[in-house]
């Protein structure tokens, strides 16, 4: 459907990676800091080193998983939350003003029936053979806002 709607790639997947990446290393500095560094006390037997063991000073790969719950929930809520902040971000939302808000028929748009508008930013626009195709298919009240 983008291909054929001339689209191009969308920037949301780079923004929701970058919110991803910051959760993951605020999730692990915000372990690693407390447990390794300010506080080096073991609370029920989880370990104060991301990458030591709580009984040895011999790397234990055993530690990662007393860690890695905070991480990976901290990554999918930074991620939820830039997907959300770059979503409006890229379709321009909240929009406060447009036009088309000060046509009188905008107000019935949510009483009783919905309305269609078509910008005219594309340059294969016309506005007469816009009109025909809406008076077509059964188009009530064409009408032209201008800005």
């Amino acid at each position: 459907m983008d291909k054929a709607m001339g689209l191009g790639k969308s920037w949301l997947s780079a923004i929701v990676l970058c919110g991803g990446a910051t959760g993951l290393i605020t999730a692990f500095l915000l372990e690693t800091i407390p447990s390794a560094i300010l506080y080096k006390t073991i609370v029920h037997g989880k370990p104060i080193n991301f990458w030591l063991s709580p009984t040895s000073w011999i790397p234990a790969p055993f530690s990662i998983p007393a860690f890695f719950p905070i991480m990976f929930e901290l990554t999918i809520l930074f991620s939820a939350f830039s997907c959300v902040g770059g979503l409006l971000l890229l379709n321009r939302l909240p929009q406060w003003y447009h036009p088309m808000f000060n046509w009188d028929r905008f107000s019935k748009a949510t009483d009783d029936g919905f309305f269609l508008v078509i910008e005219a930013r594309d340059p294969k626009y016309s506005e007469v053979k816009t009109r025909q195709l809406l008076e077509e298919i059964g188009g009530q009240h064409v009408t032209v806002v201008e800005d």
